[in-house]
């Protein structure tokens, strides 16, 4: 029996059946890093960074504080272009591999929304079946119900019809 560990959370019970697919997204170490790497692009803290690192180096080569990249800023915008060319391969890596997990997830939860419509449509079928059941029971309560006034009617009549016979009319 696998650990604890091992179980997907409760609400993530139904995505179990997909776990084997995790390897399509990538397991190794470049896969995962990557992604990483790639989610850290769109965070506060990377564009505010950015920005800073961007401003002091601008400062720095304006203000004649250092003169290591003159006015158009050529190591900057080579830095950038450095940037951008490993960026776009890991966000579209990381959008891949989120694709994948999307398609798996949506197509575990039609798979349970099926299996949910089919489990009604069961439960409907045996609530009819039952009252079907339920009505004709209830007919052969009234019938039998019907037959016992019935005999009770004619045990009455043959009754008196015995009585009149056996006792003499008192004059």
């Amino acid at each position: 029996m696998p650990s604890s560990r091992s179980r997907p959370p409760h609400h993530l019970r139904f995505l179990a059946d997909h776990s084997h697919l995790s390897p399509v997204y990538g397991a190794d170490w470049f896969a995962k890093g990557a992604e990483s790497f790639a989610r850290f692009f769109g965070t506060p803290f990377f564009l505010i960074s950015q920005t800073a690192i961007v401003i002091g180096w601008i400062y720095l080569n304006i203000a004649g504080h250092a003169t290591f990249d003159h006015y158009p800023f050529i190591l900057l915008n080579l830095a950038f272009s450095l940037q951008a060319a490993y960026a776009a391969p890991l966000i579209l890596l990381a959008q891949t591999r989120q694709a994948d997990r999307d398609k798996a997830h949506s197509e575990a939860d039609a798979q349970h929304r099926e299996e949910i419509a089919f489990e009604m449509h069961r439960e409907q079928q045996l609530a009819l079946e039952q009252t079907r059941r339920l009505i004709s029971l209830v007919d052969q309560n009234n019938e039998l119900t019907l037959a016992v006034r019935q005999l009770s009617e004619r045990i009455e009549s043959l009754t008196s019809e015995i009585h009149r016979k056996v006792v003499p009319e008192a004059a």
